[in-house]
């Protein structure tokens, strides 16, 4: 199972919000590379940044950050938040990103995200951030009467990466990660799908291990100190 720390940008700072509300946050660094360096240096091979600031306005507000990420380190990343349109997906892969996600345009503008799928096949992350068991979009500050599994049924057929499925109820919360909704949609799912949203512990990783969930995002839990990366990345082999 892959291992995914994460990166939220919000005001040039690496932070953590509490269910996706942007006015409840709190920072850990106003230093992004040396945290991305900091992950690189336990062995970590990929990390997800995610442009809160992007997400909300629709914008690519924190691309002079991920430059300098992508530049100085060599994490394979994936990046969200912002992406509306083909153009701002093909700046970040011109970047040298290797993974772009994106949600809202999959709700709101399908016909734009079957575009982007053709021309970056397997290079796209579906991102489903799920509240009350419908996707929410724009920063999460709007709910879709979309629900998770539906849309990931529009999309088969194309060539998606993966998906990155977060409770928002959970997220930042360090509650636990939703395993059961985790797996329910892995398991009818032709992508693979990634657990976010409340981790709190080496036991939520190990179980969704065991359920064969693809892979997990590392966010506030590792911030907090109450996972150990190097112990885990060991103990799962990646």
């Amino acid at each position: 199972m892959l291992i995914i720390p994460a990166i939220d940008l919000l005001n040039s700072n690496v932070v953590r919000l509490e269910k996706g509300d942007m006015d409840k946050f709190k920072i850990y660094s106003k230093d992004p590379l040396s945290v991305a360096k900091s992950f690189e240096d336990m062995g970590v091979e990929r990390l997800h940044i995610v442009d809160l600031d992007g997400a909300k306005k629709g914008s690519l507000e924190n691309f002079d950050i991920i430059e300098k990420i992508v530049k100085n380190t060599s994490l394979s990343v994936d990046v969200g938040g912002g992406i509306r349109d083909i153009s701002r997906a093909q700046r970040y892969f011109d970047l040298g990103v290797k993974y772009v996600t994106i949600g809202t345009i999959a709700v709101k503008d399908p016909e734009t995200t079957k575009d982007i799928l053709e021309k970056y096949p397997n290079s796209i992350i579906l991102g489903i951030d799920a509240r009350d068991g419908f996707v929410a979009t724009d920063g999460w500050y709007e709910n879709s009467n979309k629900r998770a599994k539906d849309l990931v049924d529009d999309y088969i057929g194309f060539k998606v990466a993966s998906i990155i499925y977060t409770d928002i109820s959970r997220d930042g919360m360090l509650t636990g990660i939703n395993v059961d909704a985790t797996v329910e949609l892995s398991e009818k799912s032709p992508f693979p799908v990634i657990a976010s949203g409340g981790l709190k512990s080496e036991k939520d990783i190990f179980e969704l291990e065991k359920r064969s969930v693809y892979g997990c995002i590392v966010g506030k839990a590792f911030y907090e100190g109450l996972i150990d990366l190097k112990y885990v990345m060991k103990q799962i082999g990646k």
